[in-house]
């Protein structure tokens, strides 16, 4: 039903790829989604996708200011003690995040600045990329005209990058840093799921800004766009809740390999949630960000 429109919207649906790394040393791997609206470089995601952008110039910056602190206590009996009293003025133990970056794949030959715009309510932003000559999309998003045709039961789909495989980052041990290199898997493979529309979200004075599916958004795909069988594009995914569905079992006897075991079972119903249409296309409009209409 959807594989033509999947094919349509992954030649403007790109994935964000995170790496970060805690005091203790760890690195993990994360993704995240956003989608092109005009080929001026224009792109939209969540708020909290674009958060990481500003956090990591803020995590980098402490981490290096601390190295430098670091590299300046002398390697004597005291180096040990004159360390940790530098990690607590730091705030750092082992799970504190030390180091974060972020890479745009397959966006542009080059990137010179982002600018960003953050909706002063909603889990939504505009991604305004500059200093390109090249881009390496193709299309861009076209939104539906009229919302009206949002009607439950609908069956729309989501697509993004939830399962992060990409291993092309290492730790550099001189520099004490984490890097991207040119080995190792470069990508993650796309993830569409579908559902259909159960209920709408509103807020008093606003009118309906959110739509509610019958499954779940999963994480990293934060960002990807909602759309028909068409590639049309209904909305945008930012959430998941998780429903109650009351059919709890606690210390229930059951039979698993020929023993009697006693488990609890306390069920949820996980429905993703969307940023409207509408809502999309009236920030596109307050900045002045141009954008394409579908037919319908």
């Amino acid at each position: 039903m959807f594989e033509n429109a999947i094919e349509k919207v992954l030649q403007f649906t790109r994935p964000m790829h995170t790496i970060s790394r805690t005091y203790g040393g760890m690195i993990q791997p994360g993704s995240s989604t956003f989608f092109f609206v005009n080929d001026q470089g224009v792109a939209v995601t969540c708020k909290h996708v674009l958060d990481l952008i500003p956090s990591a110039d803020n995590i980098n910056n402490q981490f290096n200011q601390f190295k430098a602190e670091r590299n300046k206590i002398p390697q004597d009996g005291k180096f040990k003690r004159n360390l940790m009293g530098l990690e607590m003025k730091y705030k750092y133990n082992p799970e504190t995040t030390v180091q974060l970056k972020n890479n745009f794949l397959n966006c542009f030959d080059k990137i010179e600045q982002i600018v960003c715009h953050a909706h002063p309510t909603l889990d939504l932003a505009i991604l305004e990329f500059k200093g390109f000559d090249q881009t390496f999309y193709q299309s861009n998003a076209r939104f539906i005209r009229d919302s009206n045709k949002i009607r439950q039961g609908k069956s729309l789909c989501r697509i993004g990058f939830p399962f992060p495989e990409f291993n092309n980052f290492r730790h550099n041990p001189e520099a004490d840093d984490i890097e991207w290199t040119n080995t190792g898997n470069p990508n993650s493979p796309s993830f569409p799921i579908d559902g259909i529309v159960t209920r709408f979200a509103a807020e008093p004075n606003v009118g309906i800004t959110g739509i509610e599916m019958s499954t779940p958004g999963l994480r990293g795909q934060s960002g990807g766009p909602l759309f028909d069988e068409e590639g049309n594009i209904y909305g945008m995914q930012f959430a998941t809740k998780h429903l109650h569905l009351g059919f709890d079992m606690k210390d229930a006897e059951i039979i698993t390999n020929g023993k009697k075991s006693k488990v609890s079972n306390f069920p949820f119903l996980h429905v993703g949630m969307c940023i409207h249409v509408d809502k999309i296309k009236e920030f596109l409009d307050q900045h002045q960000v141009r954008y394409s209409l579908a037919d319908v």
